[in-house]
């Protein structure tokens, strides 16, 4: 692993995720990270292949796709900067989907060591101060909960979840080769419940060896962390790192997985995936009462016709049922599922 300093002297950026309903700016604690997801598009953003020379410089980095999980470069001074940049920041975007949300380290994991997490805790700190919302996302919040009394303060601010695609720990191994396994996420998940810390679960991407009763065992799992909410997408194949993650599974011995991920290389194969996770998802969440709240993709309206490009339009319109920084959530039902 090389490690260094990001120079970045942005602080705030604002997102477009407020499309997902996630937030309205990002802050990441750091360019690179330990975990290593083979689907993580994060390599292929402007965020890093705009800075080539940067990485090379800082750790030796050639190729930051390729070589994306063998480095990362820290913001130590990120708190005391945000800190002051707050003071003086005078607007504040509010979008009807972002809300105003910080999300913190959608780019990065937060808590994937140590040294991030002590970053982190001064994020979470100078925003609640200043009466800001954060969204954390990490795949340790075991590791996160050394921090409790820095959640526990920030109180109604703060919300902490994880992205949970699947149970089966040796396909998630061979596809997210550094992170921790999703049982451990999903503990972790639990204790922040335990402590009255609102969370959430990003139940995505999951995988296409995944049938109805895979689903179910995992929406079951989720359910005894009772999250605020449970978001859902599937695999996106068209990223140039869709050939990383079959190779990653054939080297694993997953070669299910591996011909699954292959087969949704054709369009057809992925709109069938996709429309059929996405409502096993909603039906199964529905039965367990779980506040659930799709993702579907866009291209997916450009692949489908009415009744069913109707329903995925109305669930990308559609407001998190979560009651987080202010939220109005919706008094209606869910988009009706189509046949």
């Amino acid at each position: 692993m090389r490690t260094g300093e990001d120079p970045t002297k942005a602080i705030l950026s604002e997102s477009s995720l407020n499309g997902k309903y996630l937030c309205d700016y990002s802050i990441n604690v750091a360019t690179g990270c330990r975990h290593g997801c083979k689907f993580c598009y994060v390599p292929s953003t402007p965020q890093i292949r705009a800075r080539p020379d940067m990485l090379e410089e800082e750790a030796d980095v050639q190729n930051s796709q390729k070589e994306w999980g063998s480095y990362v470069l820290y913001r130590d001074d990120l708190p005391e900067r945000l800190d002051e940049h707050l003071d003086r920041k005078r607007t504040w975007r509010e979008t009807e989907g972002g809300c105003g949300i910080v999300g913190i380290s959608f780019s990065t994991d937060c808590y994937m060591d140590g040294r991030a997490g002590e970053i982190t805790q001064g994020v979470v700190e100078a925003l609640a101060d200043h009466q800001k919302n954060a969204r954390v996302l990490t795949r340790n919040p075991i590791l996160a909960l050394q921090d409790i009394d820095v959640f526990e303060q920030a109180g109604e601010y703060v919300t902490v979840g994880s992205s949970v695609p699947t149970l089966n720990r040796a396909e998630a191994a061979a596809i997210e080769p550094q992170a921790p396994a999703p049982e451990h996420r999903l503990r972790g998940l639990e204790e922040f419940n335990e402590y009255g810390i609102q969370t959430y679960v990003s139940v995505s991407p999951t995988y296409p060896t995944m049938d109805s009763g895979d689903i179910r065992n995992l929406l079951q799992r989720v359910a005894e962390c009772d999250p605020d909410v449970v978001f859902h997408e599937p695999i996106n194949p068209r990223a140039g790192n869709a050939e990383m993650c079959i190779r990653a599974a054939r080297e694993a011995g997953k070669l299910e997985l591996a011909n699954e991920l292959e087969a949704l290389r054709d369009v057809d194969q992925w709109v069938d995936y996709s429309i059929t996770h996405l409502k096993t998802v909603q039906e199964i969440g529905t039965e367990l009462g779980l506040p659930i709240h799709l993702w579907p993709d866009k291209e997916l309206l450009k692949h489908t016709e009415p009744p069913v490009s109707d329903w995925l339009k109305a669930w990308r319109e559609r407001q998190s049922p979560e009651e987080f920084a202010g939220r109005d959530t919706p008094e209606c039902d869910p988009p009706e599922i189509p046949n």
